[in-house]
């Protein structure tokens, strides 16, 4: 009963309120009722999944109240530019080509980017199915039989092929309606990429949203297989749980209160809230950049993604310091990798004794965590993107030693309407049960 009385006195302490210092057993069950009432029930033929569902959509945003810090966004911007002029790479760079035609590698990615959900894969593995088979991708007959492009592809595998199978068949009608291939795209649209942005995003059932379109249409033109375009820097940065995650430990994006728990963000008011935020804070960075350096800074936003997504939010900003404790001596120590055996301490002594992992940490939080950083490929080696860079970055910015630094987390998406698990777990006030296994 202790945590129901500590959960209320924090409510009672917020609204000014005398503390309480006990509850019965039949005040606490109304207590859940109630809560589970306003949470996770609706009344009547209400719309909403709950009362707590409709007030979450109507004040998601006041609550959160999300802002850009615009000096935070200086100080990552000037640091952009350090980078911008020691490596144009960090930028740029994608993958490559595999040896094929600009316009295969413009089909493969065409058909490919709106099945990049639930385990993505890289380009060459699709290069490589298309070399066995070409026909695999080609529009009538993906039109005619979009369950064996999904097959072909191994999408089987991975989850919700009903939905992958209509965003297959939908890309491909797009392409037979307009009379063209993939590579054709951008000319249809009078080589306008806000416009061709605007028809992959609003063409029903393809499974382009902002994100994947950005990423689509910035591919073909990093890699030059579009040359002749307009409107580049209207695509954002593409905005995931990396690119979010580092905008709010930076602070260029702050909001009132940390993110709610995804239990609490009902159809993902949250995630897309935040998820519009950050790419206005990229945005920001960007537009400073550019009045700060203007012959010295890339041509639109969303050629911050790759450094940002791949290297500093997947790279950096994770806890891929490993600290290991020696099973014979128990010796601690930390190293850079997931994949160490044996006791190091213990090898200089002539012992051989298996380790065991004790825990993960961020390197930048770490005094020692240089260890890390010294052997990662983007800032050691011949081939290093971040040369003349030790560490993070984007460290001075967050200041990750600092005792008021905060590890804030990105939004976490369980569902939106109508896509997955929210519709099955409605339930009507009374009638009990419910919920995402249902």
């Amino acid at each position: 009963m202790s945590e129901m009385i500590y959960f209320l006195n924090n409510i009672l302490s917020d609204l000014n309120i005398n503390n309480i210092n006990n509850l019965s057993i039949e005040q606490t069950r109304n207590i859940i009722n109630d809560l589970n009432n306003f949470l996770y029930t609706y009344n009547n033929n209400s719309n909403y999944f709950s009362d707590y569902h409709k007030f979450w959509e109507q004040n998601c945003e006041k609550i959160l109240n999300p802002k850009i810090n615009i000096k935070k966004c200086e100080e990552v911007a000037d640091v952009f530019h350090n980078i911008y002029i020691n490596n144009k790479d960090a930028f740029y760079y994608l993958y490559s080509k595999e040896g094929l035609p600009d316009e295969v590698v413009c089909k493969i990615r065409f058909y490919t980017a709106s099945q990049d959900f639930n385990g993505s894969r890289i380009f060459s593995d699709y290069a490589k199915i298309y070399k066995k088979n070409p026909k695999i991708f080609e529009k009538n007959h993906i039109k005619n039989d979009p369950n064996a492009f999904v097959k072909d592809l191994n999408f089987t595998i991975l989850s919700q092929t009903d939905k992958r199978i209509t965003f297959a068949k939908k890309s491909a009608e797009m392409l037979i309606n307009l009379n063209c291939e993939p590579y054709e795209l951008l000319e249809k649209f009078d080589n306008d990429i806000e416009k061709l942005r605007f028809q992959l995003v609003n063409n029903e059932g393809m499974g382009f949203g902002n994100k994947k379109a950005d990423m689509f249409i910035r591919d073909m033109v990093v890699l030059k297989i579009w040359k002749n375009y307009t409107n580049f820097d209207s695509l954002d940065v593409a905005s995931d749980i990396n690119t979010m995650k580092v905008a709010l430990r930076t602070g260029i994006l702050q909001t009132e209160i940390p993110l709610v728990s995804s239990f609490l963000d009902i159809f993902s008011y949250q995630y897309g809230l935040i998820n519009l935020w950050s790419a206005k804070a990229w945005r920001e960075v960007w537009n400073i950049w550019k009045r700060k350096y203007k012959k010295e800074c890339i041509e639109g936003p969303c050629l911050i993604d790759y450094l940002v997504y791949k290297i500093i939010g997947r790279e950096f900003c994770n806890e891929n310091l490993i600290l290991y404790k020696c099973e014979k001596k128990g010796h601690e120590f930390k190293w850079y990798s997931s994949k160490k055996r044996k006791c190091p301490i213990c090898a200089k002594e002539g012992i051989n004794s298996a380790v065991k992992k004790i825990k993960r940490l961020m390197p930048c939080k770490e005094l020692d965590g240089n260890i890390y950083f010294e052997n990662n490929s983007f800032l050691s080696g011949n081939d290093a993107i971040l040369k003349g860079f030790k560490t993070c970055p984007l460290q001075c910015v967050c200041k990750p030693t600092d005792k008021d630094f905060i590890k804030y987390n990105a939004p976490k998406s369980i569902s939106i309407k109508g896509k997955t698990g929210w519709n099955s777990a409605k339930v009507k006030n009374g009638e009990g049960g419910g919920g995402l296994m249902s």
